[in-house]
């Protein structure tokens, strides 16, 4: 039986049936505990942040599994329509996922699998780790995995997904998710310093070796290493004074967290990538460019901070795009092209002068608050944050539950939920993720699809000194009607890939499918991995080790006005955007607060524990006053040196 509820909650934050707590659900939920409602998650999985959500390499396996089975989230139960009161009209709501479509997966290492080789605290063990003697028992394994046999191309072989998933597994597999994601990061939490103490010491051994061989990684060990990876299904970054930098250390939630400054933004120009100046310091420390590029650059980036206060210099030009602006700015075309991809990373071609502008003081504005990149990237994955918020509210219930189903008890008001055990969850607002309406119900917006690539490889796109890289780089679009392609490639330290791997995301607007838009793009910058190259040590690209390729949908830009016969008590948030920052997530959750809790200061930080006082304590309070008020005040520096750290730069 599930968890008991209580009859009744000031406030249920909801979503049905997908899993509510994304980062916007699990903001609202934060804040509104903080407000002194009682909150209750409801979650037909068994891990948080629904499509925000991060998963160790066996976790995405299972999760690759359940949208490849397409079954029901929950099975039938008659019980939920006992729960229907008189006068009341059941809401049928969507029990299958289709956010994410064209699924594809490669496989390109070696794999040496055995019977032995499994990940420590895996969901279950996946086929294509157990290799067998038979070769009928080795194919039906390969293709189990998605994963291409001896006999097939590596370049051709695929596992395509039906484009209608299944939303959620048995309940046999699901408990065990938490489990290897709670000691998954136990595990690195204990390794954290180890990592980081050792890998400035590795570049030193490899610079003494003049053609270093690469380490051969199997997929074996990507399997016994899995739980050392943290893969987001979606990638973003946080700008250092972003909306939801100033929220976690408003709110306090920054203490759940760690994070770790992005160290390059590289740019990809005539086949090659190289690195970007960003700070004062970096343009006048770089040899890419010459002394008059260094003040043209200088000048420029000097006007895009204060560009508002010269309205003259640009009005003429608001009608343009901002590319065609910067062919007036006296910019040399090696300079035209940084700010336009690597600075700004706007699009060549819709991007007007002033969303250029502002985009590049937003950049420029973000530098030096961390480091010499406006970036941080929180370690483990971006699938942290939602836990963050989650962990940080007062009254908060975590619910799992298989099936839901919704009622309206007046014309204009959603009254209750029913979950498969028949327990019935009254509320007064519910706030709910778009997926899991049902198709009548969001038949009037169109949405837009998001082109997503994973990718598992033994190097970096650009060698350096240390392998301990974080960058960033945007590769524009080659033909009309495609888009701009931003590769975010995260090293070891970022806690998201085992040693000597770089875990490498693609992300851009769709107009194919997954792999049609973003192919090209990794053809340029990687190559696969073969047996052959394995063995030449001066292979040029870094190789890829294991690919996933997928569509996502994007409901940002659905208003509510689209949405059939919504009832007015029901809030809904839109799944991850395509945009690099989270700025839309923390706007929706602050917009859905004040309609909920008007009046009411969004998302506050906790009090002081020496400042409650608990009913009965007031005569020992009087008591001990004296003493109470200095070991306050001596607390107090310590909780402020906490959030302090919080904004210190990451090392």
């Amino acid at each position: 039986m599930g968890l008991q509820i209580p009859s009744a909650s000031s406030v249920l934050a909801l979503t049905l049936p997908l899993g509510f707590t994304g980062l916007p659900e699990s903001i609202i939920a934060a804040a509104c505990s903080r407000s002194g409602q009682r909150v209750l998650h409801v979650d037909s999985r068994s891990y948080y942040g629904g499509n925000w959500a991060s998963f160790s390499f066996s976790g995405l396996l299972s999760w690759l599994k359940e949208y490849q089975e397409n079954s029901d989230v929950g099975t039938e139960n008659s019980m939920w329509q006992e729960q229907i009161l008189e006068n009341e009209e059941a809401i049928l709501l969507s029990s299958k996922d289709k956010t994410i479509q064209h699924v594809e997966v490669f496989c390109y290492a070696s794999q040496d699998l055995h019977k032995d080789v499994e990940e420590a605290g895996a969901l279950q063990k996946n086929p294509a780790s157990v290799m067998s003697a038979e070769a009928a028992e080795a194919t039906e394994a390969a293709e189990a995995a998605c994963l291409p046999t001896a006999e097939e191309s590596l370049s051709t072989r695929s596992c395509e997904l039906p484009a209608e998933h299944s939303q959620c597994t048995g309940p046999e597999s699901s408990p065990e998710v938490n489990d290897a994601e709670v000691g998954e990061k136990e595990t690195h939490s204990d390794a954290k310093s180890s990592t980081e103490q050792s890998s400035e010491n590795l570049p030193k051994v490899q610079d003494n070796t003049e053609t270093p061989k690469r380490n051969v990684i199997t997929y074996s060990q990507i399997i016994k290493e899995g739980r050392r990876f943290n893969i987001d299904l979606v990638s973003k970054l946080l700008y250092s004074r972003g909306l939801l930098i100033d929220l976690l250390i408003k709110s306090n939630v920054s203490r759940y967290a760690e994070f770790k400054n992005i160290t390059r933004i590289l740019a990809f120009r005539e086949g090659t990538v190289e690195q970007v100046p960003c700070s004062r310091a970096d343009v006048f420390n770089s040899k890419q460019l010459t002394m008059v590029e260094k003040r043209m650059l200088m000048k420029f980036l000097t006007f895009c901070v204060e560009y508002e206060d010269h309205p003259d210099e640009y009005k003429a030009y608001e009608e343009t795009t901002f590319s065609e602006y910067l062919k007036t700015q006296k910019l040399t075309p090696n300079l035209q092209y940084f700010v336009l991809h690597s600075i700004a990373m706007t699009s060549e071609t819709t991007s007007s002068t002033v969303d250029g502008l502002k985009a590049t003081k937003k950049f420029l504005q973000c530098l030096g608050r961390y480091g010499n990149t406006p970036f941080l990237f929180p370690l483990y994955g971006q699938g942290e944050l939602p836990q963050c918020f989650c962990s940080a509210g007062i009254k908060v219930i975590l619910h799992h539950a298989q099936c839901l189903h919704g009622f309206v008890s007046s014309p204009d008001k959603l009254g209750a939920i029913v979950d498969q055990f028949g327990q019935r969850i009254v509320s007064k607002h519910f706030v709910i993720e778009d997926s899991s309406l049902s198709e009548n119900t969001c038949s009037g917006g169109q949405y837009r699809q998001i082109s997503r690539a994973v990718l598992i490889t033994d190097g970096s796109v650009l060698k350096t000194d240390s392998d301990q890289q974080v960058s960033i780089l945007t590769v524009p679009a080659e033909e009309s009607g495609s888009f701009a392609v931003r590769v975010i490639e995260l090293c070891s330290s970022t806690m998201t890939c085992m040693k000597g791997t770089y875990l490498v995301h693609l992300t851009c607007m769709s107009s194919k499918t997954a792999r049609e838009d973003l192919e090209r793009v990794v053809q340029k910058l990687f190559t696969p991995y073969t047996e052959i190259e394995a063995e030449n040590e001066q292979v040029e690209k870094p190789r890829i080790l294991w690919a996933l390729y997928f569509n996502m949908r994007d409901s940002s830009d659905i208003s509510r006005d689209c949405y059939n016969d919504l009832p007015s008590n029901v809030y809904v948030c839109s799944g991850p955007d395509c945009n690099l920052g989270n700025d839309n997530a923390v706007q929706q959750a602050e917009t859905v607060f004040q309609q909920i809790c008007p009046n009411e200061d969004f998302c506050p930080a906790p009090p002081n524990p020496e400042d409650i006082i608990l009913d009965g304590d007031s005569s020992q309070q009087e008591v001990s006053e004296s003493s109470v008020i200095p070991e306050t005040n001596s607390e107090t520096p310590k909780e402020s040196t906490v959030l302090g750290d919080s904004e210190e730069p990451s090392e």
